[in-house]
């Protein structure tokens, strides 16, 4: 029995920042040199980028007026935790809200009192009651509805989520899961001139998504199930990506070791993840893969044998977006469902995500179009399989 990735919704907050001007703010903040502002301008440029979203409108403002940070040279006093995660709890919500309708605008066959399971995954904020009560109360969820919180996982931890939801409808055939993740990572900029802050300034940006997960596949569209996944540790890098809670912010970790350590394990994971299935890398022609950043990608291209093309979504969001931790796979997986037509049914699909740890987390996914409905509905009939999941999807 598989369980079904039936759409996929996503929002940013509203400010649309190009990266050079994100740049111009970071050499101002950090009051450096002409030298050393040139070398930063170089590193954005180079990162693959050209927007990014961030709830703070501070970053497209060089000359102060700022709403977030203080309006002194140095941006001292620095904003404090407390003061970060106060502005996580004013716009995790409405994003969340935000992904959650665009999911279900898909999906006019589903009402939110269907929904069995609520997932919320976060690495940049965290609260009690939290996010997904919040949500339950913003959407108007029936109160049992079983909640789950991935909580600090990191990049890839929108995996974690779906393997959850994945069970859940194997476990309960009429469930319905709803996993929404949040990340506002531009509210832990860290002024330092450490290369690993400088790294991780010039990558993030904050953005939402919103999936819905169910024993069938959506009717009037393609889906993806959720065929096969894979998790393994590359214990090198426990150092060189890693996520800290610190007296001013969230601090990261993510040294320029990273992409060779992706590149080193990458083969090894796709083989654990295909060797009980009749599927070979050489049968997949559709790539979901978390944009860690541009020399992460390029790292994966040559270990795999990919070509650019092949990495298509994962550039474009890249581009349009930067790295939005738990949420950016999501993101490449929307893009690529929405180009799926009836003609796919059955392709595999073969994604990445990578996190602190090092963790590496690989799963596989079957496009299933009306065709693969026509074949569960079969099962029902047969008895199969059981008849709530198909009456809960019609």
């Amino acid at each position: 029995m598989s369980s079904y990735l039936c759409a996929i919704g996503t929002a940013n907050p509203p400010h649309r920042i190009p990266q050079t001007q994100i740049a111009d703010f970071m050499a101002a903040a950090l009051q450096l040199g002409e030298r050393d502002t040139r070398k930063l301008q170089a590193l954005y440029r180079v990162s693959g980028i050209g927007h990014r979203y961030s709830v703070l409108p501070d970053y497209a403002r060089v000359n102060g007026e700022f709403e977030f940070f203080p309006n002194t040279p140095g941006l001292n006093p620095f904003p404090t935790v407390g003061r970060r995660m106060a502005e996580y709890r004013r716009f995790a919500l409405p994003l969340a809200v935000q992904a959650v309708q665009a999911c279900l605008e898909q999906l006019p066959e589903v009402e939110l009192s269907s929904v069995t399971h609520l997932i919320t995954v976060s690495c940049t904020g965290m609260y009690a009651p939290g996010l997904d009560i919040e949500l339950v109360g913003a959407l108007g969820l029936p109160g049992h509805v079983q909640r789950t919180c991935v909580n600090f996982m990191g990049c890839y931890a929108a995996v974690n989520g779906l393997k959850l939801a994945d069970a859940f409808c194997k476990a309960t055939p009429q469930a319905r899961v709803l996993v929404v993740c949040v990340e506002l990572c531009t509210l832990h900029f860290q002024k330092s001139t450490e290369d690993d802050h400088l790294v991780s300034n010039a990558l993030f940006g904050d953005g939402a998504a919103a999936v819905l997960v169910q024993g069938t596949p959506a009717a009037h569209r393609p889906s993806l199930a959720l065929t096969a996944f894979h998790c393994d540790l590359e214990p090198d890098g426990h150092a060189d990506m890693a996520w800290h809670i610190n007296d001013f912010g969230f601090e990261m970790t993510l040294s320029s070791y990273v992409p060779r350590m992706i590149q080193d394990g990458i083969g090894q994971l796709t083989q654990r993840l295909l060797a009980d299935l009749p599927v070979e890398l050489a049968d997949i022609r559709a790539f979901a893969i978390h944009p860690g950043g541009r020399k992460i990608l390029e790292s994966i291209e040559q270990a795999l044998g990919l070509s650019a093309h092949d990495n298509r979504y994962a550039y474009s969001v890249l581009r349009e977006y930067g790295n939005m931790s738990s949420a950016t796979v999501l993101f490449v997986l929307a893009r690529l469902l929405s180009e799926l037509t009836a003609a796919d049914n059955g392709a595999p699909v073969l994604s990445f995500a990578f996190g602190p740890g090092l963790t590496l987390e690989a799963m596989l996914l079957t496009v299933a179009s009306e065709n693969m409905r026509e074949e569960v509905a079969m099962e029902v009939e047969n008895g199969m399989r059981q008849p709530q999941a198909v009456v809960l999807a019609s």
